[in-house]
């Protein structure tokens, strides 16, 4: 049987629900939304004449739903436009609707007698061979599917979402014992490849792998923070960032997802094990009396921190009174920061003879441990497990990658020493005279079984920059690029640089490349790299530091060179793919305009804000962005310039940033061929796709074309807009300045309306724009600002 995923329907429309059925808009996939019928009208109902039978009331939740998903922060959805593919409905009217779709995803309610009583309705009406699956995060699979026909048991699993569904990598699939294996492998595919998501197959016990591990290590750090004197604020000061995990750490995490939540997911375990296991499930008598309060965090507005007007307090859980926060201020955090690299950093934290030491070994020594003993039990190898914790809770490492970090050997005699019980798993490893859990194969990433080193299993999709190199070197390189041959006729350019800052040495290694492609048998190259962010724009730093030299001859230079390298990559005789994800701001932006093709990812954020610093966009970004615009229009259609003009300008004047890859098509900065890669880990090799399809149809660069502008009275036109917000009072006269010059660029300058200009007259107006505003002392200012403080300065 070929499985294929057409049409979906999502039962129950809450948080999750919703979330789960704007996941799956945002992919391309028609949603059915379903959820109960109001038994009573609300007061708007009434006053409208409304009655029961309505279908406004009878859909009112899932459609209520719906509406909440434009106001949801972190948006769940990628465009507006995914909305139109959610269709609301109702289980009483709607249900004989589930016939027509290929998954049915269930989202009720976690409570197992309401799961299988909808599952009795949807067993009478699906067509066979449907896939039905729970997103419960912790009740049986098996328990649920109890009295199913032959058919239902066979095609139904777990799909276990972490919230929120967009951005949460994690997918735990469940299988059931009668679920087929061919269904388990088909969502396995289809998690990774169209939903976006790291699979991980769990086994059906209680809360399954991500909860499990998660929960039992909060609930720790709960206890040692108790036991230990530690207060609220200094567990988060090194829980966090510190050691590789989310800035929310460990209580604000808590604060997040909701006490009330967090209780009922521990409770579920303490319910479901026994002995020792259990006596760590059960919730500590304070925070069962903060959910009494009805303290729960960010939903109620106070948990373990509050807010009183700018201020952040947090609880003093003896006394119940909030205090001033407070972190941990210990030599071993000072020492630590000086270390390379996050494992070097966690083990001297972690072995450090001093409260911070104390807090993390008391910490790690039992989550680790525990991680070990349930290995079988709740999922079939460490990697399944490390996956877990780095994609549903944001940690940089799994358990027994943080096992390695801090040295297995060394961990085992203190953990033995303090009279811990190793286990078995564990003790196999050491037997075996091996150090560590993972290992390498032949240049690939190995783990280990119980008896040996076996390679992880991989998508040939997911490419790991750093192992790539080492396996295949690079053949050139300085301190902020390399570039690295990518196999099958393909050249890629990383950047690695601070923050991926784009300077000279970045444009030193691409006029190399572009030099190499053009005179060699490569077929095309990807600019795309796996830092934290594509670019967060050009070297601000650099460009502050000529600026108040006085060097304008200096900055000139650069801008030309970043000018020509932009244009060069527009206009190369071979196809230069860009892979843009997460900030992709300014510099970084003006870099992958001009490429034959982007392929972003579902989460680029990309925009022009250089007038955030008090500058204009330096390396062709306003004119590319112009003609993106003019080139987006129908063709045949009268094109009015300066309704064009008026959108380019305000996108960079105003800095706007879109909020996904899709927004960023709507925003012009993709066009409609471009690409938009759901699974980041994808990304890589779907530019590299990219490239060998262009090269396949024959690519030809772009014709040089002149361009229209709107000229001496769109310039005006222009203006309008900035004298008005003057005037009342929202910008400062420094914006103005920064509009006008802005505006003349994109103008075109003292030309008439219509004239026909070419690429490298607009470029010398940008560069002139751009090298008189960065002499300004109030855009130094701005610049400086943003430096020092991270934000924009409006002066």
């Amino acid at each position: 049987m070929a499985y294929h995923i057409r049409k979906a329907a999502v039962l129950g429309s809450g948080v999750m629900g919703s979330g789960i059925a704007a996941h799956l808009a945002n992919i391309g996939i028609p949603t059915l939304l379903l959820d109960i019928v109001p038994k009573e009208l609300s007061r708007e109902e009434e006053a409208k004449g409304l009655t029961l039978e309505d279908a406004n009331v009878r859909n009112r939740f899932a459609a209520g739903a719906v509406q909440k998903l434009l106001k949801q922060k972190p948006a769940p959805l990628t465009t507006k436009k995914s909305l139109n593919l959610i269709t609301v409905g109702n289980f009483e009217d709607d249900l004989d609707k589930l016939k027509d779709v290929d998954w049915i995803i269930e989202v009720v309610v976690e409570n197992l007698d309401i799961k299988k009583s909808l599952y009795e309705k949807i067993d009478a009406v699906r067509t066979p061979e449907t896939i039905v699956s729970s997103n419960t995060s912790g009740i049986s699979v098996n328990a649920m599917v109890d009295g199913r026909s032959e058919d239902f048991k066979k095609h139904f699993l777990g799909t276990h979402f972490f919230n929120p569904p967009r951005y949460l990598k994690l997918l735990e699939v469940i299988p059931a014992q009668d679920t087929l294996p061919e269904v388990v492998e088909f969502i396995h595919q289809f998690g990774e490849n169209r939903l976006g998501k790291g699979v991980v197959l769990a086994k059906d016990t209680p809360n399954f792998v991500g909860n499990r591990i998660g929960t039992y290590g909060l609930l720790i750090t709960l206890q040692v923070m108790k036991e230990k004197g530690y207060s609220v604020g200094e567990v988060d000061s090194v829980t966090g960032p510190l050691i590789g995990r989310p800035k929310s750490a460990t209580l604000r995490t808590l604060d997040v997802v909701g006490l009330d939540t967090f209780v009922h997911v521990a409770n579920n375990v303490y319910d479901n094990t026994t002995g020792e296991e259990q006596k760590v499930f059960e919730v500590p008598e304070y925070l069962q009396k903060m959910v009494d309060n009805g303290w729960l965090g960010a939903k109620s507005g106070q948990g373990f921190f509050v807010k009183k007007g700018k201020e952040i307090f947090e609880l003093n859980v003896d006394t119940f009174e909030y205090e001033q926060v407070k972190k941990l201020q210990t030599p071993s955090i000072e020492f630590a920061k000086q270390q390379k690299g996050l494992a070097a950093k966690v083990k001297t934290l972690t072995y450090a003879k001093d409260r911070t030491g104390e807090l993390l070994w008391s910490i790690f020594a039992p989550t680790l441990l525990y991680s070990a003993q349930l290995l079988g039990e709740i999922a079939d190898d460490i990697v399944a497990i490390d996956n877990a914790m780095k994609w549903g809770f944001g940690w940089a490492q799994g358990p027994f990658e943080i096992w390695d970090a801090i040295g297995v050997k060394e961990s085992v005699e203190k953990m033995q020493a303090e009279g811990y019980e190793i286990p078995a798993f564990t003790k196999a490893l050491l037997d075996k005279g091996y150090s560590s859990f993972y290992s390498e194969i032949d240049g690939e990433l190995a783990y280990f079984d119980g008896t040996d080193y076996k390679q992880v299993p991989f998508n040939e999709k997911v490419i790991d920059l750093k192992r790539y190199k080492k396996k295949h070197g690079v053949l050139k390189s300085n301190a902020s690029a390399s570039l690295i041959d990518f196999g099958d006729e393909v050249l890629l350019l990383e950047f690695h640089s601070k923050s991926n800052a784009l300077g000279l040495d970045i444009m030193q290694i691409l006029n190399y490349a572009l030099d190499l492609l053009n005179n060699s048998d490569y077929k095309g190259m990807v600019i795309g790299n796996q830092g934290k962010n594509f670019s967060v724009g050009a070297n601000l730093a650099m460009i502050l530091m000529e600026a108040q030299d006085d060097n304008l001859f200096e900055l000139d230079h650069i801008v030309k060179t970043f000018q020509q390298g932009t244009l060069r990559i527009k206009y190369s005789d071979k196809p230069i793919v860009t892979a843009p994800f997460a900030m992709t701001l300014g510099g970084g932006a003006e870099v992958c305009l001009p490429s034959a093709h982007i392929q972003a990812t579902m989460e680029t954020y990309m925009g022009l804000v250089e007038a955030g610093v008090g500058l204009i966009p330096g390396g062709g970004g306003n004119k590319e962005l112009y003609m993106k615009h003019l080139k987006g229009l129908p063709k045949g259609v009268e094109i009015d310039l300066q309704a064009v003009a008026n959108k380019v300008f305000e996108s960079i004047a105003m800095a706007k940033v879109s909020t996904s890859g899709e927004e960023a098509r709507e925003n012009n900065f993709l066009n409609f061929a471009d690409g938009v890669s759901v699974n980041s880990d994808h990304q890589l090799y779907d530019a590299k796709q990219a490239v060998l399809a262009l090269a396949e149809s024959g690519y030809k660069p772009p014709i040089r074309e002149k361009v229209p502008v709107v000229g001496e009275t769109g310039y005006a036109t222009l203006l309008l807009g900035a004298q008005n917000l003057l005037q009342s009072g929202f910008i400062s006269e420094h914006d103005v300045y920064i509009a006008k010059k802005l505006a003349y660029v994109i103008a075109g300058g003292s030309v008439p309306y219509g004239t026909l200009v070419d690429e490298q007259y607009l470029l010398n107006l940008e560069r002139e724009a751009f090298i008189s505003l960065v002499s300004h002392p109030k855009s130094q200012a701005r610049m400086q600002h943003m430096l020092m403080k991270g934000k924009p300065l409006r002066n």
